[in-house]
């Protein structure tokens, strides 16, 4: 209790508007970079001590603590939620069939005609690749949804459209002129000298 209240009397000074401010500011972050503002500002305003900084600012004291333990030694600690949970992509799951998938997308891949891109075009829809994985013997349970699969292959860097093999040219100006030459060329009489041969 002694150490409350002279943690209470060692408040820093600061207003109710920065500490409101610095409040929202942690409230936005997450984790470890949060751990590591609140950490900072403990350090900065709270000489240090996870109680002053709970008085203070009402953030938990034991994350304020572990926040300046990872700031002293670097290392940066992992949730449970974090490091175990999330659910593995489809790829992840099934390597044999994404394998197939990407076997599969590379014989209908195409490259930029114009190579300006280092981006590979399929011509390979996700429900044609879906029906192809089903011919070779994968379970639907194995597969994904369409929509799924159309991000599959977006992952694994084809786009999902078609092949433009080469863009007709724009009309230049003077193609107009070229045309009008050619057909007065073309309606002209042509005009032969008589052969002075049967005279």
């Amino acid at each position: 209790m002694c150490m409350q209240h002279a943690t209470l009397k060692s408040r820093p000074s600061l207003t109710p508007s920065q500490i409101a401010d610095l409040r929202l500011a942690a409230s936005k972050l997450s984790g470890p970079e949060r751990r590591s503002f609140e950490a900072e500002m403990t350090l900065k305003y709270g000489e240090g001590n996870p109680l002053l900084a709970e008085a203070v600012f009402g953030w938990g004291r034991q994350t304020v603590a572990l926040g300046l333990a990872e700031k002293r030694s670097g290392i940066i600690c992992l949730g449970a939620q974090s490091a175990l949970s999330g659910r593995k992509r489809w790829e992840e799951q099934h390597p044999q069939a994404a394998q197939a998938l990407c076997q599969l997308a590379d014989a209908h891949a195409q490259q930029d005609p114009t190579f300006r891109t280092s981006l590979t075009y399929t011509r390979l829809t996700a429900q044609s690749a879906l029906k192809a994985l089903r011919e070779q013997g994968y379970s639907e349970e194995e597969l994904p949804s369409p929509s799924t699969m159309a991000e599959v292959l977006n992952r694994m860097g084809y786009r999902l459209r078609k092949v433009v093999k080469a863009k007709p040219q724009k009309k230049i100006k003077e193609t107009d002129a070229i045309f009008d030459n050619i057909k007065k060329k073309m309606t002209k009489p042509c005009h032969r000298k008589a052969s002075n041969a049967g005279a």
